[in-house]
């Protein structure tokens, strides 16, 4: 299915019953797309699951300009409104985890429960070796030198747009939002990510009133695909337990 969001075109799967009181909103992370939930759509099939693809990635539009992180939750939100959905959880992968938090702030009312899955949005530590490599790539820019090796893989894969675009979301910080949180929140890593590392998962725990933390054993950044039982038996148990 598709969804126009400010002339932009988003793709989601819309599975499942469709008369559930709360429904199950799955947000993939950078470079990826919603097919890393369908084992989870699968197994929740008695209940409904809307899976969408953020542009560029996926099915979606490939070409987008000034987008923040604030236009991704409130596409989400948007499109939820336009599906009627009057209350639902929300499962956050990285990426996913920085949208997740702004909408459960933003769109408290509407959030029912809060899985956060090797969540983004903590400020990172950095060593010295960061700040001097970032001191030589802006010398390097200065002066019409090569920049060709700075930057991520993901950042290197992007066109001009989308580099602004993945700029002003990682250097989005988003610790003063915890305290605004009130759905009860899963906080979900994967004891070796080396991308969102588990200090990280530790500050969301603190920073969250309603939460609780598992870390999956011999996992990484994508602790959810790696260990895909384990996880599924942990977020089926959040989802399902009564308040």
């Amino acid at each position: 299915m598709v969804y126009n969001f400010q002339g932009v075109n988003i793709f989601y799967k819309d599975l499942g019953k469709k008369n559930k009181d709360y429904v199950n909103v799955f947000l993939h992370g950078w470079g990826a797309d919603s097919s890393n939930f369908d084992f989870c759509a699968k197994e929740l099939k008695g209940q409904r699951n809307i899976l969408i693809d953020f542009p560029p990635f996926g099915n979606s539009q490939t070409k987008l300009k000034n987008w923040t992180l604030f236009t991704y939750a409130n596409m989400v939100m948007c499109l939820c409104e336009k599906l009627n959905i009057k209350k639902y959880n929300i499962i956050g992968h990285s990426f996913g985890g920085r949208v997740a938090i702004v909408m459960s702030v933003i769109n408290k009312e509407k959030i029912n429960k809060l899985v956060l899955v090797d969540s983004a949005g903590m400020k990172p530590k950095r060593k010295m070796s960061y700040y001097v490599k970032i001191y030589n790539y802006k010398l390097r820019k200065k002066l019409g030198l090569s920049i060709e090796k700075y930057g991520s893989k993901d950042y290197k894969l992007l066109d001009n747009d989308m580099k602004k675009i993945f700029t002003s979301i990682v250097n989005e910080h988003l610790e003063d939002y915890l305290k605004e949180i009130k759905a009860k929140t899963l906080i979900v890593f994967g004891e070796k990510d080396n991308v969102t590392p588990v200090y990280m998962a530790k500050k969301l725990f603190k920073g969250i009133k309603d939460s609780q933390l598992y870390l999956i054993k011999d996992a990484g950044h994508f602790s959810f695909l790696e260990k895909k039982i384990e996880f599924f038996s942990i977020l089926n148990k959040f989802l399902t337990e009564e308040e």
